[in-house]
């Protein structure tokens, strides 16, 4: 397998793009050798710039449920760009977002649509602190809510896999206001309550954090966490950018049947396309301009393209709602290789899955937090990272990131996958 198109694009990209990449964790820092530059997908595959095949388990990072352009999701934006990309207008596709994303997910009300799920979770936070008078909040260590300057403070995801916890730049006054507590750990939660009391205008978590690997958070840990958040008047945050219609049509709060206050929402939302949606209780949002005084704007939200491309993908899973027992079966399938591959092996790695979200821990340990995802041997996994992409399976270059399962994977792209999976432990181990 040759990838010299994609080293020379590398190259003349590090010219004029600081890392040669617009995300960090896409230029391979942590598994080591150069990215591949992507010229097209379809399905549950991709291409790139040398012509070689890999069955994707990315899906650009969660939002291709359905694979890589799906017709239903092509023919919408087909449509929608003939009438053209963006009027900085109210469009009625918003409308028509809106009432979808009010119906599938039971804890919102109301819903503002953004361009990111950074925009998202900072604008759910700005709104909470409107409502309680407050500037405190509480974050989990290992949990990523975007790049915005006040989650960057033992964040997960990119920051994590590059040994930069804390990003420079960040102020020290918000980093004054940013509270972290153990994911999975109520007395952490309890004790800054106790430090702060009264000055907590929020919290907000990933109810299945996917920016440590894949981590879910323990149901009676969040039955506690929403209880308490009750009692303070502390608004509660569901950050779904990437479990909202992942794990089921109305999210992991859904599964959970935990409601927050308010959720953010992205990725799966737009299609493939730039979006993110924060949304909740009508008392809460009412507050945001121009109904309110909490202040929230964006030129291009709303867009046509993007609206257009969500309203497919959510209109397809109101209407097929038996997708996720599609992508249930696929994925335990996946699972169950993999457990078996390590059974051969003799090793006892660490599994672990929520519906089509998983990931596999070079760790013998259970994986519940940030101190026991950061024990993972990622030098391991960037030599078994390199192995299955050498036999055309393409995985987060990343330890602390998540495998997504679309409802595109064939069986005989999972048994290949798994056949891959044995094959890279038993050159490794």
């Amino acid at each position: 397998m040759t990838t010299e198109k994609s080293k020379q694009l590398f190259e003349e990209a590090k010219k004029y793009i600081p890392g040669g990449v617009n995300s960090p964790v896409r230029a391979f820092k942590s598994v080591g050798g150069d990215p591949l530059f992507i010229t097209h997908g379809k399905g549950s595959k991709f291409y790139d710039a040398d012509g070689n095949e890999y069955i994707d388990y990315i899906g650009s990072w969660g939002p291709h449920l359905f694979g890589h352009n799906p017709p239903f999701i092509k023919n919408a934006l087909l449509t929608a760009i003939e009438n053209g990309t963006s009027f900085g207008t109210p469009i009625e596709l918003e409308i028509i977002m809106a009432e979808l994303i009010v119906e599938l997910v039971r804890s919102v009300e109301k819903v503002r649509m953004v361009n990111s799920g950074t925009e998202a979770t900072m604008s759910a936070l700005r709104v909470a602190r409107g409502y309680t008078g407050r500037e405190k909040f509480i974050k989990f260590e290992g949990c990523y809510h975007g790049h915005a300057d006040c989650f960057l403070i033992k964040a997960g995801s990119g920051a994590l896999t590059l040994g930069v916890p804390t990003s420079p730049g960040v102020t020290k006054g918000n980093a004054a206001d940013t509270l972290v507590a153990d994911y999975n750990d109520i007395d952490s939660v309890k004790r800054l309550l106790e430090a702060n009391s009264g000055e907590l205008a929020a919290v907000i978590i990933e109810p299945v954090a996917g920016n440590m690997g894949v981590v879910p958070a323990n149901k009676e840990f969040l039955k506690e966490l929403r209880k308490i958040c009750s009692e303070e008047n502390i608004v509660l945050i569901f950050d779904e950018v990437m479990t909202g219609f992942r794990v089921a049509a109305g999210g992991a709060q859904e599964v959970l049947n935990i409601s927050p206050d308010l959720s953010t929402l992205g990725k799966i939302i737009g299609g493939g396309l730039p979006v993110g949606a924060f949304g909740g209780k009508s008392e809460i949002m009412d507050l945001i301009a121009p109904d309110g005084p909490v202040y929230q704007a964006g030129t291009l939200s709303g867009n046509p393209l993007a609206m257009a491309a969500g309203v497919a993908a959510l209109s397809y899973i109101k209407d097929h709602p038996e997708l996720y027992d599609e992508l249930e079966k696929k994925s335990s399938y996946l699972e169950n290789g993999f457990k078996e591959n390590l059974d051969l092996v003799g090793k006892n790695y660490t599994m672990n899955r929520v519906g089509s979200m998983m990931c596999m821990f070079f760790a013998e340990e259970p994986v519940e937090d940030f101190n026991s995802a950061f024990k993972s041997d990622t030098e391991l996994y960037g030599k078994y990272y390199h192995q299955m992409l050498q036999r055309g399976i393409y995985l987060a270059p990343a330890q602390f990131e998540a495998m997504f399962v679309s409802t595109a994977h064939s069986i005989d792209d999972l048994d290949k996958t798994i056949e891959a999976h044995r094959e890279s432990l038993t050159a490794l181990l």
